[in-house]
């Protein structure tokens, strides 16, 4: 606003310098009776352009309009009205928000100017006096005033559609940038949650795993340690290997956090595969909860990521067995390979379980299923016990 109202009072300024010094090289131009209205109409066509960004269409019809008339009265300013007259039509194309109103205005403007011209050109041949011939320099004049309202007119037309385009292009750059700005703030953001998420499924699985088994032990070892030393120091012992387990797991996951996402997924399934399962059934008998391993199918390649997941969801079934199934519960893992996918399931015996509250164990291993691109189905069984089902397709690699 502060550059239009210098740009305007610039303009009317200088068209009275304009009009004094065009009087002085020739007293006719304006006629001194003229005067104050060549004034007044330089007014007109320049202080409009204070609010040319405002209502740029009803600001060029002022300007337009005092232009036309000056002429037709014979009380021009032949220099500076030209620039306002211009600025006047290039602002409708380079700031009208309604382009279909930007148009119309302007093509109402050039028609009204075109029809003067035609009037003034019957005008002033009428007024002439010329014989009829194929090109008198009155016929030259008008023809140069035609060609040059027409440039005049186009360019200002022309260079308005540019500015608002390049404006346009412009806000787009401004809003896209602010939108790769916020996608990225959020992606950030999701990238933070999924690690912590990450974080503490993994927590879980690795601490409540080992932490119950050692609960449970320490517990027998303490029921046993007189009546059978034996059976405590078995006890002792699992607790002892159960600690070793969980501290190797734990400073494996705080060493995998420590290094970049590509080499700490390259790094992680390399301790946790399928084929520790047997371990891990194993280490289950021996904290006191009979458990067996069956294997079915040809094994096929398993990516690691499935792996690392089916280890973890067998992991946490065997935790909950021993949670919630009791003293006398057996269970039963099955892994089973098939051409298409592969299936974990682990069935336990053990009390009746009449409601499931969900919890952060069943959540992890849901997501770790979503992850895998599998389904995992956790129901309790009618006689009693649970089962857990984990299932993950395999898709084949499409060959080159």
């Amino acid at each position: 606003m502060r550059f239009d109202v210098a740009a305007g009072m610039g303009l009317f300024l200088a068209s009275v310098m304009s009009i004094g010094l065009t009087t002085v090289i020739n007293p006719a131009i304006p006629p001194a009776d003229r005067l104050g209205w060549a004034l007044l109409f330089s007014a007109l066509m320049t202080v409009p352009l204070i609010w040319r960004r405002r209502f740029p269409v009803v600001v060029a019809i002022i300007v337009c309009t005092s232009y036309f008339v000056s002429m037709t009265v014979e009380a021009p300013e032949w220099f500076v009205s030209q620039i306002a007259l211009f600025v006047a039509i290039y602002t409708i194309g380079a700031v009208s928000t309604d382009r279909r109103r930007a148009t119309l205005a302007r093509a109402l403007i050039i028609v009204g100017m075109g029809v003067w011209l035609l009037v003034n050109t019957f005008r002033a041949a009428d007024q002439g006096g010329e014989p009829a011939v194929v090109m008198t320099p009155h016929v030259a004049s008008v023809l140069l005033t035609w060609l040059m309202n027409a440039a005049y007119f186009g360019g200002a037309f022309v260079l308005g559609d540019m500015a608002w385009r390049a404006t346009r292009q412009r806000e787009l750059l401004l809003e896209r940038t602010h939108e790769l700005e916020t996608e990225r703030e959020i992606t950030a953001t999701q990238a933070v949650t999924l690690d912590r998420v990450r974080i503490a499924r993994e927590l879980h699985d690795v601490v409540a795993h080992h932490v119950s088994a050692m609960g449970v032990q320490a517990g027998a070892a303490r029921i046993m340690v007189d009546r059978d030393p034996d059976a405590a120091r078995n006890a002792l012992m699992v607790i002892e290997e159960s600690s070793r387990t969980a501290i190797a797991e734990l400073h494996h996951l705080l060493d995998t956090l420590r290094t970049d996402p590509e080499a700490a997924a390259t790094d992680a399934p390399s301790t946790l595969t399928l084929d520790r399962l047997d371990h891990l059934a194993q280490t289950m008998t021996a904290s006191g909860t009979p458990t067996t391993l069956v294997v079915i199918g040809e094994a096929e390649p398993v990516p690691d990521l499935v792996q690392v997941n089916l280890y973890r969801i067998a992991q946490e079934a065997l935790t909950n067995v021993r949670r919630h199934a009791g003293p006398d519960a057996t269970v039963e893992m099955r892994l089973r390979h098939d051409p298409g996918f592969v299936e974990l399931e682990v069935t336990n015996t053990g009390r009746l379980v009449l409601t499931v509250q969900p919890g952060l164990g069943q959540l992890g291993m849901r997501e770790r299923m979503t992850a895998s691109g599998g389904r995992l189905e956790a129901r309790p069984l009618r006689d009693g016990g649970f089962l857990v089902r984990a299932t993950v397709p395999l898709t084949s690699r499409v060959p080159a």
